[in-house]
């Protein structure tokens, strides 16, 4: 999954770098936005065949570098992070489910561009698409130029990803 040197020579960092602040971003937005802590997972063990039909909600990253950050839910997870996010109960996948996926993705999205935008680097930001039944996921495993980290959510886990591109 290594992110390509020339990139995090671009934004001045590392690898782990990045993976803490993105696993600090993402701990950050759940606590305080969702009401739910989510532990950070060892491995990327539990990122498996669960995540097939998942609610994946992203957001593509365009300017001085490049990229999409995917956050993918189980639809159980989706549906239990939505029902604690808006303090209502949530039977299916439906559009308060869409829409509150959608603006966590973008929240982690803003909020990990954020490191580097003060070095000046222009980013902007796609609204959120979501897919409700992502029947195309495939397990981080050895994806080039992606980082991957995986959380506890509740009984479940959620998965996000971010894909980050050179420039030139």
């Amino acid at each position: 999954m290594p992110i390509q040197p020339q990139v995090l020579t671009q934004l001045k960092t590392t690898e782990p770098e990045l993976l803490g602040l993105l696993a600090g971003d993402v701990k950050e937005i759940f606590s305080t936005m969702v009401g739910m802590e989510v532990p950070l997972c060892d491995t990327l063990a539990a990122a498996d065949a669960r995540f097939q039909g998942c609610v994946s909600a992203m957001i593509l990253l365009s300017g001085s570098y490049n990229g999409v950050v995917t956050f993918h839910a189980t639809p159980q997870a989706a549906m239990d992070i939505t029902a604690q996010m808006l303090g209502m109960e949530v039977a299916e996948v439906d559009a308060d489910v869409i829409d509150a996926l959608g603006e966590i993705a973008n929240m982690i999205g803003g909020s990990f561009k954020h490191h580097f935008v003060n070095d000046g680097h222009e980013v902007r930001l796609t609204p959120p698409t979501v897919i409700e039944r992502n029947d195309h996921f495939r397990p981080p495993g050895a994806a080039q130029d992606m980082l991957a980290l995986l959380f506890e959510a509740g009984s479940d886990h959620i998965l996000v990803t971010v894909h980050l591109e050179a420039w030139d």
